[in-house]
């Protein structure tokens, strides 16, 4: 697209992942921790988002919004993640849509473990950790159990995707 004219019809067409970033987490917040991900207009639009996950076509995916520092910019970020309950903690899967390359808050959560968790229906402090071993096996499969799309991820990624443990830190919880 040389034409700059076309670029910018395309821009404007394709949301870059700030704007899809900042509508899914105002949908979350709108709607107590539910957000339809992906949009007709993004899939006709032919944007690499996240598949839709069978199962979820009521208000939307359950998600959390995961408040974390950038590895390298050290900027406060926030990402909508899928999660998986873990008692009163939250799992969440550095899926990347099955990319070779772990996703950016994955990297950012490994330097800098300190985060906060939005739920929808609290906000509070948490600490990101490495499921490992038997931990990260019952996690693992417990979660492909309800979304077989995630085990496609990790076969066309070639790695083994990471899952990260959000634990919350008692006495911490903020008001919301």
């Amino acid at each position: 697209m040389s034409d700059p004219s076309t670029a910018a019809a395309y821009e404007a067409e394709v949301p870059d992942i700030n704007s899809w970033n900042a509508r899914i987490i105002a949908e979350v917040r709108a709607n107590a921790g539910y957000a339809a991900w992906s949009s007709e207009a993004d899939f006709a639009a032919g944007r690499p988002v996240p598949p839709r996950f069978p199962g979820f076509d009521g208000p939307g995916m359950p998600l959390i919004l995961v408040h974390h520092i950038g590895a390298k910019t050290g900027r406060a970020r926030i990402s909508p993640l899928f999660y998986l309950p873990i008692g009163e903690n939250w799992a969440v899967f550095a899926t990347h849509g099955g990319s070779p390359h772990h996703p950016a808050w994955y990297r950012n959560l490994v330097a800098n473990p300190q985060v906060t968790v939005e739920t929808g229906m609290e906000t509070v402090a948490a600490v990101a950790r490495l499921a490992q071993g038997e931990e990260r096996a019952r996690i693992w499969a417990e979660e492909i159990a309800l979304v077989p799309k995630f085990a496609e991820f990790e076969a066309v990624a070639g790695r083994q995707i990471p899952v990260v443990v959000l634990e919350r830190v008692h006495g911490n919880e903020m008001c919301t």
